[in-house]
């Protein structure tokens, strides 16, 4: 290779890995600041951001002056050799000795409070409360950022939590085993409209499936299984397996057709050959597709509401509820918010390492 080329690829290696890192710490910034939000006690959080947990320079308070009661608060007010009105030392001036006086509350405080900018080390004045909080439904008792004592009823989010799972984890693994045996049978199988049902399971990739809530609804009501886990197992069964099937057939479809000719001369069952040779090999398909199983499960808000409702409400549920109760309350919200993320987290993170080998699939035969 000529070294002008080489020169060009590493040029081209460094932007591409300076992007991808810059877009990364783009993304980590707000979840660093969300976690950091959800530890802090609620006094903090109204007064400064996430941020100033870290070593930074701020305003530390030295002194207290009261002005003589002789000073007219409503006109021009002089100290420490400054002359103005009531907004600008409200404002805050910054004095000859490099000190700051700024007004403290209304007029009638006749206070100013002296502070100095200087470096603050990181700050340890971090709390489980807020965790506390919103994952039991105890009386929480916090201070506002006008200094009031409010004292309201915990979200108990560790109900909705159990639920996210209930819902999430068979609704995963039943789309994935059902379209596995669909896939292999696509795949492998020869039997008469294989074409014709293939293609209709591709169509249906296509359909929204917002058309179907009302009619699934009311088949459920009629049946007794809306407000069940069954019947958004179900519903969530029949929205995922087009997307299973269609992804596990394109990986299924390239594995070596040797080898399972090989099982059928050994007289293994279609069964034996699914279960021996085929769900092991398409370990990366099945994973991939469990992670955007899993993570369309955790983060559905429509589908739960409609068939599960707020009886058996999931996190998405109750985070909304929270957010329409409590909006202001940031220490609970970031507290909410993180715990909701937490899990799609771990499990993306977990078989990160199978996604794009999943996303291949069948992208290149032969």
């Amino acid at each position: 290779m000529a070294k002008g080329q080489k020169t060009t690829k590493r040029t081209q290696s460094f932007w591409t890995n300076f992007v991808l890192i810059l877009i990364c710490v783009i993304w980590m910034v707000p979840v660093i600041g969300i976690l950091i939000t959800s530890f802090r006690p609620s006094e903090d959080i109204f007064k400064t951001g996430w941020w100033t947990v870290f070593p930074h320079k701020e305003d530390i308070e030295i002194d207290r002056v009261v002005l003589p009661e002789d000073v007219d608060v409503n006109g021009p007010i002089t100290y420490g050799g400054k002359t103005a009105m009531f907004e600008e030392w409200q404002r805050g001036i910054e004095l000859d000795d490099g000190t700051k006086a700024t007004w403290y509350g209304n007029k009638r405080t006749r206070t100013l409070v002296i502070s100095q900018n200087q470096w603050v080390g990181f700050t340890t004045k971090l709390t489980l409360e807020n965790y506390k909080d919103v994952l039991t439904g105890k009386t929480i008792t916090y201070k506002d950022a006008q200094g009031n004592t409010i004292t309201r009823v915990g979200n108990d989010l560790s109900g909705a939590f159990l639920n996210s799972l209930a819902v999430s984890i068979p609704g995963t693994i039943i789309p994935i085993l059902i379209a596995a045996f669909a896939a292999f049978g696509f795949a492998w199988l020869e039997f008469p409209g294989r074409n014709i049902f293939f293609t209709i399971i591709v169509a249906l990739l296509v359909v929204p499936l917002q058309i179907a809530l009302v009619p699934i609804l009311q088949d459920y009501v009629s049946l007794g299984l809306n407000g069940t886990f069954l019947g958004i197992w179900l519903a969530h069964t029949g929205f995922g397996l087009p997307l299973a099937t269609y992804l596990l057939f394109n990986y299924i479809s390239t594995l070596p057709r040797e080898l399972l000719e090989s099982a059928y001369i050994d007289g293994a069952s279609n069964l034996t050959i699914f279960t021996n040779l085929i769900l092991p090999l398409s370990v990366p398909a099945l994973a991939s597709f469990a992670i955007f199983q899993f993570l369309w499960l955790w983060n559905d808000y429509l589908v739960a509401l409609v068939f599960l409702g707020e009886k058996n409400q999931t996190v998405t549920i109750a985070v909304a509820r929270l957010v329409g109760e409590k909006g202001q309350d940031w220490h609970l919200m970031t507290a909410a918010a993180f715990v909701s993320m937490i899990l799609p987290l771990i499990v993306f993170l977990a078989l990160q390492r199978y996604f794009v080998r999943g996303l291949m699939a069948g992208s290149v035969k032969g």
